[in-house]
């Protein structure tokens, strides 16, 4: 069990310290985001288990109103996209909470690995399903698709960096793309609550509208089309046959707009919210790594001490780091530090003496 090194400030903090030690967290505060942003992954992602049930729960109350008319209308790609999404980006978003659980990473070091590679693999692969049903997405305009591609790159590439410094042993460097990996990816969570908000906001404003295809209002209205033809009577072109790409614009009223007016206010509230939360996430997680600059060097230490054990050539940095690849002074390990600060120095006298 991990104790804190520092007495308790109080006694409030002493009975934290009995739930927290024992699953491997030092620091009360680590354990609290844990808790909050973990928690909110894990919360989201088992409340969406029901909509691995694609055509019963997902299609019946899970998808956006009427978005589930551009999956089941034949275009298989779109189909196979978002059920490949949703069969595994659900079961990563569980699984990968175990991975930032300390007890598990220095007890239970080879499920730690297994249940790494799983995950990547899980997230690659929901990343895959969700691209390829981006285009028509909550409508499917131009911002969203520019969003969640933005957001698939940075993902990806947070994976792909720590695996490649986990692979170098570069355990500090493992840590901090790991980390900005999974807060990029919850964006999604914090994007429904934006999303949710814009769309309450514009629904009370009049002069939004979106265009919809009268193929998927007919869905909406359940293929009653004397319904539709109430509503949208330019989508008579579509029912005749003259214009079955016949486009209808709907009001944004999640309200009273009933589900097509819900569909267009969630449609035109998710690209902007999506920029927004993935604008927070990337922020917020740059604040906390640089707020912890003790855990990074404390794993760069550690980092260190396993490369030359393992024989690797520039132990500390054999991973990708910033001091062989940016202007970052060559890092040294803390108990070489004195000799180093004072090399330091004396290069950097020198340097200003040539200038």
């Amino acid at each position: 069990m991990v104790t804190s090194p520092h007495p308790p400030a109080n006694g409030f903090v002493r009975s934290m310290r009995k739930v927290y030690n024992p699953v491997g967290f030092a620091k009360g505060y680590n354990f609290v985001l844990w808790f909050i942003f973990g928690g909110a992954l894990l919360g989201f992602a088992l409340a969406r288990t029901p909509f691995l049930n694609f055509y019963g729960v997902f299609c019946d109350e899970g998808a956006a109103p009427g978005e589930c008319w551009y999956y089941l209308r034949g275009r298989n790609h779109e189909k196979i996209g978002i059920i490949l999404h949703l069969v595994t980006i659900i079961p990563a978003s569980i699984l990968v909470l175990f991975q930032f659980i300390p007890v598990i990473r220095h007890k239970l070091i080879l499920f730690h690995r297994i249940n790494g590679y799983l995950v990547i693999l899980l997230s690659l692969l929901g990343t895959a399903g969700a691209l390829m049903i981006a285009r028509h997405a909550f409508g499917g305009g131009i911002e969203t698709q520019m969003a969640m591609g933005l957001l698939a790159i940075m993902f990806v590439v947070s994976m792909v960096m720590a695996y490649v410094n986990v692979k170098r042993l570069q355990i500090e460097e493992h840590r901090a793309w790991m980390l900005r990996g999974w807060f990029y990816a919850g964006t999604i969570i914090t994007v429904r609550l934006i999303m949710i908000l814009t769309a309450m906001i514009i629904s009370t404003q009049d002069g939004y509208y979106a265009a919809r295809p009268c193929g998927q209002v007919d869905y909406i209205f359940k293929g009653n089309q004397s319904k539709t033809l109430a509503s949208f009577p330019e989508c008579g072109t579509y029912y005749s046959g003259q214009n079955l790409n016949q486009h209808t614009l709907i009001r944004a009223d999640i309200n009273n707009g009933g589900a097509a007016g819900a569909s267009a206010a969630l449609g035109l509230s998710f690209g902007p919210a999506a920029w927004l939360a993935l604008a927070i996430h990337a922020i917020g997680i740059e604040i906390y790594l640089k707020l912890t600059p003790a855990e990074h060097d404390r794993l760069r230490n550690i980092s260190y001490q396993r490369q030359r054990d393992a024989g690797m050539k520039n132990p500390g940095r054999a991973g990708l780091t910033v001091d062989r690849f940016g202007d970052a002074e060559r890092w040294v390990p803390s108990g070489e530090r004195g000799a180093g600060s004072e090399a330091s120095v004396v290069g950097k006298a020198g340097s200003s003496s040539n200038v």
